[in-house]
Formats: C-alpha cells, sequence, structure tokens
C-alpha cells in the first residue's frame, strides 16, 4: 500500500498538511517545530524509533481522520494577514494571559517545596528566562517583524527583502532557545510526571507547563515551517 507519509518527507510539512500530526509526534517526541525542516527518518533515527511503527501509525492516523476539516484556515492558501491574524489571536494571547497568570504557580511550588526538590529551582529559573524572552518576544513581532512581512506584501523592495532575511534568522534561533528551554523542562519534570503525593498546586503547574509547550510547539511551527518559508519565498 503506498503511503502519504515517507520517512523522507520532510517534518514540517507533514505538520502543514496533517496538523493531528503534531500529537503523534509529540508522543514520539519528535520535534515538528524548531527541527521541522528535515527528513522524519532523521529525527526517528535520532530518537531510536522504529521507522515501520511511526509511519504505520502516521499514514493510518491520517487515513482515519482524512474526511474530517483539521483547521478552518488551509496553511498553504491563506493570505500572510490571516497567518499573522490567527498567530496574535490564538498563540500570542494565550501566552500573554498564561505566562503571568502561571508565574506566581511556579513560584509557590518553589517556595514551598524546593529545599527538599532542587530541580524546582531550576525550573522556576528556567520558566522565568522563558517568560522574559518570550513577552520581548511577541512584542516585537507584533510592532516590528509582523508589520514588515504585511508591507513587503504590498510594497516589496530590495532593501525591505534583506532586512527580512535577516528578521527570519533572528526569530528562528529565538524560537530554537525557547525550544531548548520547554525540552529541558520535560526533561527534568521526567515528562511532566508530578511526585507521589504532590500537592494540587504542584500538580498544576505540572499539567499547565506542558500545555504550554504544546501551544509553543503548535505556535512555533505555524512561524518557521508555514509564515517564514512563504514570506523568504517572495523574495
Amino acid at each position: 500500500m503506498e503511503h502519504t507519509f515517507t520517512e523522507t518527507s520532510i517534518i514540517g510539512e507533514i505538520v502543514t498538511k496533517f496538523p493531528k500530526a503534531s500529537d503523534l509526534f509529540k508522543s514520539y517526541r519528535i520535534d515538528f517545530c524548531c527541527s521541522g525542516n528535515r527528513p522524519l527518518i532523521e529525527a526517528i533515527e535520532e530518537n531510536q524509533l522504529s521507522a515501520e511503527e511511526v509511519l504505520s501509525n502516521l499514514n493510518n492516523l491520517y487515513k482515519e481522520t482524512s474526511a474530517l476539516q483539521e483547521s478552518s484556515i488551509q496553511w498553504e492558501e491563506a493570505s500572510y494577514q490571516e497567518l499573522i491574524d490567527y498567530i496574535i489571536n490564538k498563540h500570542h494571547q494565550y501566552l500573554s494571559e498564561e505566562l503571568p497568570q502561571l508565574s506566581p504557580y511556579v513560584t509557590k511550588v518553589f517556595r514551598v517545596h524546593g529545599s527538599s526538590q532542587p530541580h524546582l529551582g531550576v525550573i522556576h529559573k528556567l520558566f522565568n528566562e522563558l517568560r522574559v524572552e518570550l513577552e520581548q518576544h511577541l512584542i516585537k513581532e507584533e510592532t516590528e517583524d509582523f508589520p514588515l512581512i504585511l508591507d513587503i506584501e504590498k510594497n516589496p523592495t530590495e532593501e525591505k527583502y534583506a532586512k527580512l532575511q535577516e528578521v527570519i534568522n533572528n526569530l528562528e534561533n529565538e524560537h530554537s532557545h525557547a525550544g531548548d528551554i520547554l525540552k529541558t523542562l520535560r526533561e527534568i519534570t521526567d515528562d511532566y510526571t508530578p511526585p507521589e503525593g504532590a500537592c494540587g498546586t504542584y500538580r498544576l503547574v505540572y499539567s499547565r507547563l506542558e500545555a504550554l509547550e504544546s501551544d509553543m510547539f503548535e505556535h512555533i511551527h505555524l512561524e518557521n515551517n508555514v509564515l517564514f518559508p512563504r514570506a523568504a519565498a517572495s523574495m
């Protein structure tokens, strides 16, 4: 039987065509956002997975859900304005609300349990590093970088294209660093598994950090693998 996706399929392109693949990739710890521009087989071998199993599960999932509409927006056809509005209204808005709301809970768990569980100090440090970087990142995207993309769409010039390439490189580097922090958080929390007998706040922090990771992966994917390549291709 001919498969829709193969070992040579590009990870980011798979998720663009089939967004639900992101759930499967997350279960295998396959990075589809910051490292989404490489063939699937590279991630399979890097994580020491069975290529047959991953491809079988991926293609079966695609077959089972192919009749369903995965998104109200067809990413490959959406305008820059539609993509940017979606990113801001869904992902930027989520981070703008969640980061300050989650922060006091991360601090509380560290204060109460940190003396006996030193890894909570690392979580506290990494979360606050991520928060500061993301808050600055979102402001810059909304006030400088996204307007540049929209301006180029209407009034392209060589000077603007040169600036855009620099912007994309910087944003992708920032995304990569955020992705590294998220990976470290997952590792030191044992896949966000609270210790036995953990209090409600402890469990809440782990649950919300995992939800933050999920949203960030989708967010970075849309920018790195959809918006930026399309903008760059127009240069």
